[in-house]
């Protein structure tokens, strides 16, 4: 029995729903549908159903609604989890080969479940990247625009973003070194990419039981585009402002007090950014 959670907001959805009815029905398979009405209703349905012996899940949805699902399972190394890409970005699934539309779910249907890494940070969990930084900032200004298509609001976030953004002070540990810096981003990364396509982390893969941290200092003003424009074009890894490692856990704090953090692209305030590796215990139909 597959538990279909579906985000009811995502881009064409209902088509996407029905025709997933039809092959479900084809094959005798059983299946319950759920529909978010809003923020939190795919994480409070996956806690409910996993509490009550549900195992299979099914996303319908992008990041935010993976990273719901994801977060709110009462215990992931019990569940399998399938994923039909329908949001903006569909930046996991970028990374770990998941096609769009109903072919995603023929890939469900046709392959076995197998381990993929994820983050735990807290109370709450990241399947991608989390991260704090100019991406945060770039969002939170996103979030209160009203007009616009979500990418028309991302590139004037990003205008808006740049011509104000100067950098942030953030405390960085990671195999019991700490390191203080004036970052342009921090990222925690088990997923390559971000923010619809950008590839903060093109060596990274999310099932080789490894995290890879990227920090950027924050360059000169005049010098924060170009950057951006390497970082988009996955060349930012190269630069000597990037620190690259790979690790297992790592905690990003700012000494000036809390900070604003990105779970796959939802955002929250925190005292600190704790992020440790779990691998191997979820298991996920992915290319």
């Amino acid at each position: 029995m597959f538990n279909v959670i579906v985000n009811c907001h995502a881009r064409r959805v209902r088509k996407l729903v029905a025709a997933m009815e039809k092959k479900f029905r084809a094959r005798g398979i059983g299946y319950r549908i759920f529909y978010t009405e809003r923020t939190g209703d795919a994480g409070k349905y996956a806690r409910s159903l996993s509490e009550s012996g549900g195992k299979d899940f099914i996303v319908v949805g992008g990041d935010g609604t993976l990273n719901e699902v994801v977060s709110g399972l009462a215990d992931p190394s019990s569940c399998t989890l399938g994923l039909v890409p329908a949001g903006t970005g569909n930046d996991f699934a970028a990374s770990v080969h998941i096609p769009h539309g109903i072919r995603a779910l023929d890939l469900i249907l046709g392959k076995e479940a197998r381990p993929v890494d994820y983050i735990e940070c807290g109370t709450r969990r990241s399947i991608n990247i989390v991260g704090t930084g100019i991406d945060v900032e770039i969002l939170r200004r996103c979030a209160t625009m009203r007009h616009g298509t979500n990418k028309g609001k991302y590139f004037r976030s990003l205008v808006a973003t740049l011509l104000h953004y100067r950098g942030t002070k953030l405390i960085v540990t990671t195999g019991g070194e700490t390191k203080e810096y004036f970052a342009l981003i921090a990222a925690v990364c088990s997923g390559k990419q971000f923010g619809g396509g950008i590839p903060i982390c093109p060596v990274a893969k999310p099932d080789d039981g490894q995290l890879e941290l990227v920090v950027v200092e924050s360059p000169p003003r005049w010098k924060i585009l170009p950057e951006l424009i390497r970082l988009m074009r996955g060349k930012l890894l190269k630069r000597p402002i990037t620190h690259h490692v790979s690790c297992s856990e790592a905690v990003i704090s700012s000494p000036d007090g809390k900070i604003f953090v990105q779970y796959d692209g939802e955002i929250e305030e925190a005292d600190a950014l704790n992020a440790h590796l779990v691998s191997g215990k979820l298991r996920m139909y992915r290319g």
